[in-house]
């Protein structure tokens, strides 16, 4: 049972078929713009020289890094994608992992690598959902799942977290971020009919069911459950290379792209990719690994 953040307590359900919506459309074709650790959050580009690959790591490495994990350690991984995370914690810093995806493709292809791996730690995806997760862990990091929350699950999922986490807990959270509407003239950005629509067209149909948070949001919510936030490393120019390699690489595959799903589905993802991008470079979105430890 978890508190639905509306004065009562009740079972929530994670909400399957907005993730299988977009994360099982096909491996393959995200294959064709991801970098091979199949890594789909903003990297960071330590060094303007590095590879999306490189940067894709050290975006891990910098999320790993804030967590004090310590040998025989358990990491849990909220929203895990394909398990780029988990393998790099088990390599580096010699943890138990869990990860928690709704995708059965994620599932199937991550633990499939995660079984590859030389080591005797225990490695698992599980096909659910934090919100059936009741499993003490030692850390948890979650990398861009949080957007895929309904904001009325906010107190839940943190309350979750604490839950399981000792007194000594730490956490990693990177979320992508919007301003609230009523901030846009005090930024400087006018609000025009295009960018809603653009908005509108990414919470239809590239993630229906999130909820693109503020930073006052992770703040304000995470204190309420007994975190405080830590550090802030904000990291939205990183994400407007990624998206723009991204796109690159997708337009440069256009015909296995369309082999593996259609012609609709590549011109809705080159319009979000592209798309994302400018709302990043503009402000409009932003991107932050939030360091949260337990008080």
């Amino acid at each position: 049972m978890a508190d639905n953040g509306s004065g009562g307590s009740t079972k929530l359900e994670p909400n399957f078929d907005d993730v299988q919506a977009h994360y099982d459309l096909s491996n393959e074709f995200f294959g064709l713009f991801q970098d091979p650790s199949r890594t789909y959050s903003s990297a960071f580009y330590e060094r303007d020289d590095m590879s999306l690959e490189e940067a894709q790591l050290a975006k891990i490495d910098l999320a790993l890094g804030k967590l004090d994990l310590k040998p025989g350690m358990t990491l849990l991984d909220v929203g895990c994608g394909w398990g780029s995370m988990m393998k790099r914690a088990v390599q580096r810093y010699d943890v138990d992992v869990v990860g928690l995806t709704l995708s059965r493709n994620q599932r199937s292809l991550g633990q499939e690598m995660l079984d590859g791996l030389d080591t005797e730690r225990s490695r698992r995806i599980l096909l659910k959902g934090w919100e059936e997760f009741e499993e003490p862990v030692d850390r948890i990091v979650s990398i861009e799942a949080f957007e895929a929350f309904p904001k009325e699950r906010y107190e839940a999922f943190f309350a979750t977290c604490d839950r399981v986490m000792p007194a000594d807990g730490r956490m990693v959270l990177q979320t992508i971020m919007g301003h609230p509407l009523k901030r846009w003239p005090e930024m400087g950005i006018p609000i025009v009919m295009s960018d809603l629509k653009f908005m509108r067209f990414i919470a239809k149909e590239i993630f229906p069911g999130g909820a693109v948070p503020c930073d006052e949001d992770v703040i304000d919510y995470s204190k309420r459950a007994g975190f405080t936030v830590e550090e802030t490393d904000y990291l939205t120019p990183h994400y407007v290379r990624t998206l723009n390699t991204w796109a690159t690489a997708l337009e440069a595959h256009r015909d296995e792209a369309i082999a593996v799903t259609s012609v609709e589905v590549y011109d809705r993802y080159m319009r979000y990719l592209v798309g994302c991008a400018d709302f990043f470079e503009r402000g409009i979105s932003e991107v932050a690994q939030f360091t949260l430890v337990k008080n």
